[in-house]
């Protein structure tokens, strides 16, 4: 165990209902001010089998539940997220240096949704109408595939985590879930959750470890029926090339590169408002909008209103509730960020706000804007992952939309515009999962997500969360082929 913020967090494996160490461990430090928090088991392929086999075990039983059975079980572990969201939420503040505020808030609390929602979805909405033939009638039936290896990042491992434990367990399947090794604690916390909410034995298997090690060994193990992965693009490609040859379904949200659209009919406020925003969790989010592109005859006026909107957000502890924007997650990432600044502007693009670390600590970057960027500009067509924005405009929505589909990306998009017909033709043109229209980060659990391109495969999120980790199975019925009559 290790106490980190107050808070005692288990440091090892749970592998069939049991905490099991390794021979080995990795250190995590906290980002806020580089201390260190805990020594975790370090897992690899001996970890993984072990799990594998607790997963594989548990399966026909926890499969034979049914939806109400384990829906029981899921709404007590949901009740117990809520009840110690405080913990969590600290524990995650400093595990990966985001803001407190949020994780109270916002953050823990959609964790507990996600199991909640799921188990409720599976037992009442997981449905489909007959399908009446001439000679038939086709029932369809969501059985569940086996044992889902779940891969989680760092950025928000319990809300992400949760997302896919809540359906892959709503399902009826067992799990093996590989926290993330830069910020493994709160999902360490959620197996002991797990066990004392009451889920069996072996259902929920957790190995903790490095990418390289006990995620390879995870995807590549011959027992897994699924595959849901977060993270980046170069990994998730790997994992695809592994999932094919063993034909896993595979479901993967990977890299964003979101353009923000707004044009001069917008309102302006509530727009560099929202743009502000991606500046949050020190612009550590996947679908945030990086790319904002402006109609030249507001640009001037807008960026006004960005740098006077994100001057309003205090950088400092995550920890302290007044904080907007926290530190990076590690050194590394740190210097990967403002590589990338370095480079461009090297290159000639024009710092129009920030471009240089922050002087409250060592993992501390300034909320950064950069204009006089070309379309094949590095730092327009790759993922920095930090708050970095690029600053372009346009003069027509065809530019618009060409600007916006000028990268490799299609997680997400923002548009700002009063003008609802354009509104719609940009969210028809844009290349995106999903498209945020004069709002952001509104994520509804019933509506499908994912990403387009090398933005990932795959829509998880109601109904289609259940379609990829079922087996989704049509039984036909000849008519009056039972005594009776038509079934």
């Amino acid at each position: 165990m290790a106490t980190v913020g107050g808070v005692e967090v288990p440091t090892e494996h749970l592998i069939g209902g049991e905490r099991v160490g390794s021979s080995g461990t990795f250190a995590v430090h906290s980002p806020i001010d580089g201390s260190h928090l805990a020594d975790v088991a370090r897992g690899g392929a001996a970890e993984v089998d072990a799990a594998m086999a607790a997963a594989r075990d548990a399966f026909g039983a926890w499969a034979g539940l049914g939806a109400e059975g384990r829906g029981e079980i899921l709404d007590r572990l949901a009740e117990s997220i809520l009840e110690r969201v405080d913990d969590i939420a600290v524990v995650e503040t400093h595990d990966n240096g985001s803001l407190i505020v949020g994780n109270r808030r916002n953050v823990i609390p959609r964790g507990a949704k996600n199991v909640s929602f799921f188990s409720e979805w599976a037992r009442s909405r997981l449905q489909h109408p007959p399908i009446e033939g001439r000679s038939t009638i086709d029932r369809v039936r969501y059985e569940p595939a086996g044992v889902a290896a779940l891969i989680v990042p760092w950025n928000a491992p319990f809300m992400l985590g949760t997302w896919k434990v809540g359906p892959a367990l709503a399902a009826g399947n067992t799990v093996v879930l590989k926290p993330p090794e830069w910020a493994p604690l709160t999902l360490s916390l959620l197996g002991d959750l797990a066990v004392d909410a009451g889920v069996p034995p072996g259902v929920l298997n957790i190995v903790h470890g490095i990418g390289e090690e006990a995620g390879a060994a995870l995807v590549q193990h011959p027992d897994v029926a699924r595959i849901s992965f977060t993270g980046s693009t170069e990994t998730g490609a790997w994992i695809g090339s592994v999932a094919g040859r063993n034909i896993v379904p595979t479901s993967m949200e990977l890299g964003g590169k979101s353009p923000f659209v707004v044009f001069a009919d917008a309102d302006l406020e509530a727009a560099a408002r929202t743009v502000s925003r991606q500046f949050v969790n020190a612009g550590q989010v996947c679908l945030a909008g990086t790319r904002v592109l402006v109609d030249e005859t507001v640009a001037d006026r807008f960026l006004d209103l960005v740098r006077a909107e994100t001057a309003r957000l205090p950088i400092g502890d995550p920890r302290d509730e007044a904080t907007r924007i926290g530190p990076l997650i590690t050194p590394e990432h740190f210097a990967r960020v403002a590589g990338f600044v370095d480079r461009a502007l090297a290159a000639g693009a024009e710092p129009l706000m920030g471009g240089e670390p922050h002087p409250f600590g060592d993992l501390y970057y300034r909320p950064t804007i950069l204009g006089n960027v070309r379309q094949d500009d590095e730092i327009v067509q790759k993922e920095v992952f930090g708050p970095v924005l690029t600053f372009q405009t346009f003069s027509t929505e065809d530019e618009a939309v060409a600007l916006g589909n000028g990268t490799d990306y299609g997680l997400a998009a923002m548009v700002y515009t009063k003008d609802e017909a354009k509104a719609l033709r940009m969210a028809e043109a844009l290349v995106a999962g999903t498209v945020w229209v004069n709002c952001f980060f509104v994520r509804e659990l019933a509506s499908p997500f994912g990403g387009a391109r090398k933005s990932g495969i795959g829509r998880e999120g109601g109904t289609w969360s259940f379609e990829f980790y079922c087996d989704v199975k049509n039984v036909s019925i000849r008519r009056g082929s039972f005594e009776g009559g038509t079934p």
